[in-house]
């Protein structure tokens, strides 16, 4: 696939029609940031340095405001070729609390219930994880990017849950969000925490401490201090995949509930996080001297 990736640190050039193929950046998304927010700050920019009104800016797949990691965003002619870029697998690590769970799955929202946790161990989790290799049906979170009648699923989901009528999601709504054929091709565990006591396996650790975002909007709850056991867990999968409903699965898999501490999205297709331009840095390729 043809388009032009811009290095750290590079200008580009005024002439949108030195770009026939488009151009790819591959963002490291700010947590609390919506992809909305990156697409909205990187299309004023770009408009700007372009001098076209109409330029076309978009992403190649949607990631949730309390994840980071790589987010492709398309501009000029390269915006045909974001659902290619949206169908390569991905990659994840996602830090799973055991114990409780929130209607979003996440930190979005606040702690809906409780559950028995002291059974969960490390060993618990590594037996648990094979289950959930290769190709299978997902339920789709409600506070989802899923499209329920033309209206995303979390848009309804928000509207419901503001007004405590999140039972009002009527069956035939279900039953699209149920529809979901993903593969999960790779689990390793990276890390496992039981809160309080240090006990933890060796290997990688997801980062605990993630940089802020002007976005205040988006809610952040503290399930810091409730002392649940921790995992983090790498994930290797299709498209389509739901890294929140994975938590809640494995969660009451192990007999337990769960939500997502922590996601990065660490690699797209080809595309790896560690080689994503910062919010930053994708702006200053854009020459304009007010922001």
């Amino acid at each position: 696939m043809s388009f032009y990736v811009p290095r750290p640190g590079e200008t580009l050039s005024h002439d949108i029609a030195d770009f026939p193929e488009g151009i790819v950046l591959p963002i490291d998304k700010p947590y609390r940031w919506t992809s909305a927010d990156v697409i909205r700050k990187l299309k004023w920019k770009a408009i700007r340095h372009f001098g076209k009104k109409n330029l076309k800016v978009g992403h190649a797949g949607t990631l949730d405001p309390l994840a980071t990691g790589v987010l492709l965003v398309c501009i000029g002619d390269a915006c045909k070729k974001a659902q290619q870029l949206q169908d390569h697998d991905k990659e994840y690590i996602a830090r799973i609390r055991f114990g409780a769970t929130t209607p979003s799955y996440d930190l979005e929202k606040d702690v809906d219930r409780r559950f028995p946790f002291e059974h969960i161990t490390v060993d618990a989790v590594r037996t648990a994880l094979p289950a959930f290799l290769g190709e299978q049906e997902q339920v789709a979170p409600l506070f989802s990017a899923k499209s329920v009648d033309g209206v995303r699923a979390y848009e309804l989901a928000r509207k419901l849950y503001r007004t405590g009528r999140l039972d009002e999601l009527d069956a035939a709504a279900l039953d699209t969000l149920q529809r979901n054929r993903i593969n999960i091709t790779e689990l390793e565990l990276l890390d496992f925490v039981l809160e309080g006591d240090g006990d933890s396996v060796r290997g990688a650790c997801l980062p605990r401490t993630l940089s802020p975002s002007p976005s205040a909007r988006i809610n952040v709850a503290d399930t810091s201090a409730l002392g649940l056991p921790e995992a983090a867990i790498r994930i290797a999968c299709s498209k389509g995949t739901y890294i929140r409903a994975f938590a809640r699965d494995l969660g009451e898999a192990l007999g337990s509930g769960a939500h997502l501490s922590g996601l990065i999205r660490s690699r797209s297709g080809d595309f790896r996080v560690e080689d994503a331009l910062s919010l930053d840095q994708a702006l200053s390729l854009f020459r304009f001297d007010s922001l």
